[in-house]
């Protein structure tokens, strides 16, 4: 592995050129350490071939892989047993994926959860809703950890105490963690499930990246689900690719005022599945193990305080000054009241102290 791990060190070795390498010479270490005849025997171009055999001198297999053991980062190919199943059937699918985490990722399916940066109140709600449900339905969510959308998406997986895997357009290496606003969230996930890269640690996140990771998101799920994502987003990049992949595309609807929902709205119009909650998504793909995700829990209150902010919230969100208004208690036993609430997972805070219902 370490031989491969080198190999993806240099430029212009992608997939394709790996494979040829290999096939022709047998295994990643003889391709590492063949001489330019070799490797124009194994098909490569000789722009490419200089490239590797200037590039090798500055790269050492052995100190590259420690950095890896270091970093917790595990690799695995096309022919392992874990490789994603419905990854190898994408056109020229990576041969080889970094993983840091703990993930049997044929345990069980998977939908990609994507959307905008800039979401909405509603498009939060929505995202981390329907993971929650998903997650619960026995369905791994995946996502690209950016911020928006994907936190959103991720969040409400590891809420759920379900799995989510998280696909970079970077290395795995904590330094180059993207964004490192999420540092903490990519611990949590590899706790409950994978980061996932075809990115070698040491590799920033560029956006010349960004369209290996949004190939992998959407070959390695049985469908992808869009939330708010406006005309011109990168979000329907991703969706176009699982068009091309022949998977299902999800969309949640949104505003008609709101330009973060014109690509989903256009989406819908083109037979993307209108969803309205995770019951849609399970049928379509005729996932029968439901769980809990279409039962709804009936929360007892232990207080009269409790039941009485219960009958006020719903899964909009209201903001607490509005909860202690409705409610007509002293702004002190509200607040007592709603943290002890949320601390039950009763309640959920939205951001901004904008608390919903958890059904």
């Amino acid at each position: 592995m370490k031989y491969l791990n080198a190999l993806n060190k240099i430029t212009g070795v992608g997939s394709q050129k790996i494979r040829k390498m290999i096939g022709f010479l047998g295994s990643a270490e003889k391709a590492w350490e063949a001489n330019f005849k070799e490797l124009s025997g194994s098909g490569l171009e000789e722009k490419l071939i200089r490239n590797i055999l200037t590039e090798r001198d500055r790269v050492n297999p052995d100190e590259e892989w420690e950095k890896m053991v270091k970093e917790g980062i595990e690799m695995i190919t096309i022919e392992d047993e874990n490789y994603p199943e419905l990854l190898k059937e994408i056109p020229n699918p990576p041969y080889s994926l970094y993983v840091k985490g703990e993930m049997a990722f044929n345990s069980q399916p998977m939908i990609t959860v994507v959307g905008s940066r800039k979401l909405t109140g509603y498009g939060k709600q929505a995202a981390y809703g329907l993971a929650q449900d998903l997650s619960r339905a026995g369905i791994t969510i995946v996502s690209g950890m950016a911020l928006g959308i994907d936190t959103a998406a991720h969040r409400g997986a590891l809420d759920a105490k379900g799995k989510t895997i998280a696909v970079l357009g970077n290395g795995l290496d904590d330094k180059n963690i993207s964004p490192q606003t999420n540092f903490n969230l990519s611990r949590e996930i590899t706790f409950s499930g994978a980061l996932v890269s075809d990115y070698p640690a040491g590799t920033p996140a560029l956006p010349g990246s960004f369209p290996a990771r949004n190939r992998i998101m959407a070959g390695m799920s049985l469908g992808t689900l869009v939330i708010e994502a406006a005309q011109a987003s990168g979000t329907l990049i991703t969706a176009s690719l699982a068009l091309d992949f022949n998977r299902e595309i999800f969309a949640v609807p949104g505003s008609i005022f709101s330009p973060v929902s014109e690509g989903t709205h256009q989406l819908i119009k083109s037979g993307a599945k209108l969803v309205s909650g995770a019951k849609d998504i399970l049928e379509e793909l005729s996932i029968e193990k439901l769980k809990e995700a279409e039962k709804i829990k009936k929360i007892i209150p232990d207080s009269p305080e409790e039941e009485k902010i219960i009958k006020i919230l719903s899964g909009e969100p209201l903001h607490i000054d509005k909860i202690i208004k409705l409610s007509k208690l002293e702004t002190s036993t509200a607040s007592a009241t709603i943290a002890i609430m949320e601390m039950k997972g009763m309640i959920k805070n939205m951001g901004g102290q904008n608390y919903i219902i958890i059904i």
